[in-house]
């Protein structure tokens, strides 16, 4: 008699994070047997992701913290966690990492994994904020099975602050589809034509942005710097993707652009499917986020033979070596940024060095299919210790 397959539910606070995040682990996870169930908020992309397969269970979530909103959600989960009967249920990002390990333990859900994409506190925040944070990570932390944390500083930082103990964490790392992100897979033709599209001529020199347009993504430091730049660099573009995140109250609008005088050369491409064409015409990759986890763009810009500028912050400094795939700048630093852009934008030389670095580190090192292995992994692991 066969047994029913283990059902697990990853929860993350929109389905933008399922279907771009983590499609291709739950397809992995179903090709293993599970019986996999995302749940979100309710938005654009649950169509997508049930085309694919993956049944959606929607929870109203905020991405900011609000104790009205957050309770109401805690209580939804517990509901849903409660009729769905998951035995495994598998957070993500902060928000439910917080909600989801708590509303699993209320529901009595067997086993509760969590992956660290990052914490909402720093090393630069005020302590009286930050010590909240880290109580709230402690809180969560402590009804959880496991923890997967995306990089090393993120794991040394739960043991240190004791959010975990070092046997209930370990490193998962990140990783992206090789396949999809190489530097072949994108003909000269295909960039002529992605970058006549963005207003921009071959002879352009395009700095490339993917992310959400918030205050927290660096993207008011970027433009600050592409304006410092520009007048010495006549040609410098700028090419933005991504969307705007009203749900965030540091939502920034491209209007912001206008006001920093980099409108003209900027181009906001929007949140977009053909990313390894968009990779591929652009001439350096940047990120100058305040706080990430383990980020996955610059792990695809590297893919495709780009060089990364990044701060110099957790999860960045897994993705970037500095002076060899590309530079790390101080964070919140329009000055830093500007020099560190443009070393690369006059050096064609150094940006394609840094281009063949970064694919030679994303081959070693950023391959999805290692972590999705790991995932299951600590399933088989988390479930035969049940038994």
């Amino acid at each position: 008699m066969s047994r029913d397959p283990v059902r697990v539910l990853h929860v993350c606070t929109v389905d933008m994070s399922l279907r771009y995040l983590l499609a291709n682990q739950l397809r992995f996870l179903q090709r293993r047997g599970y019986d996999v169930v995302g749940v979100s908020n309710p938005g654009p992309d649950v169509p997508w992701l049930r085309s694919q397969g993956l049944r959606h269970v929607p929870v109203a979530m905020t991405r900011s913290f609000s104790p009205v909103a957050d309770a109401v959600a805690l209580l939804d989960l517990v509901r849903v966690f409660r009729r769905e009967r998951p035995t495994i249920v598998h957070t993500h990002n902060p928000k439910p990492g917080l909600l989801g390990q708590i509303a699993a333990r209320m529901a009595g859900v067997p086993v509760v994994v969590n992956t660290l994409h990052g914490f909402y506190f720093h090393e630069h925040m005020r302590p009286l904020p930050r010590r909240f944070y880290v109580l709230m990570e402690q809180l969560a932390a402590a009804q959880s099975d496991h923890i997967l944390s995306q990089n090393p500083e993120d794991l040394r930082t739960a043991i240190d602050e004791h959010i975990a103990p070092a046997e209930r964490i370990e490193l998962l790392g990140n990783g992206i589809d090789l396949q999809r992100f190489r530097p072949d897979a994108v003909g000269a033709d295909v960039v002529r034509a992605t970058r006549a599209a963005c207003g921009f001529s071959n002879d352009d020199i395009v700095v490339g942005f993917v992310g959400r347009l918030v205050q927290e993504k660096g993207v008011v430091e970027l433009f600050e710097a592409v304006a410092q730049l520009r007048a010495r660099h006549p040609r410098l573009r700028l090419l933005v993707v991504g969307p705007v995140d009203t749900d965030k109250a540091d939502a920034l609008s491209p209007e912001r652009a206008v006001d920093l005088g980099v409108a003209d050369i900027t181009h906001f491409a929007g949140l977009r499917q053909d990313m390894p064409a968009l990779y591929a015409a652009m001439d350096v990759f940047v990120l100058p986020s305040w706080r990430e986890g383990f980020p996955r763009s610059p792990m695809e810009a590297a893919a495709m033979a780009r060089p990364v500028v990044a701060t110099d912050i957790r999860g960045c400094r897994e993705v970037v070596q500095h002076g060899v795939t590309g530079l790390l700048t101080p964070l919140r630093d329009a000055e830093g940024l500007a020099h560190a852009l443009g070393q690369l934008v006059d050096d064609p030389a150094r940006r394609a060095a840094m281009g063949r670095a970064g694919r030679s580190t994303a081959e070693q090192r950023f391959d999805e299919q290692l972590v999705f292995a790991k995932v299951a992994a600590t399933y088989e692991h988390l479930l035969r210790r049940r038994t």
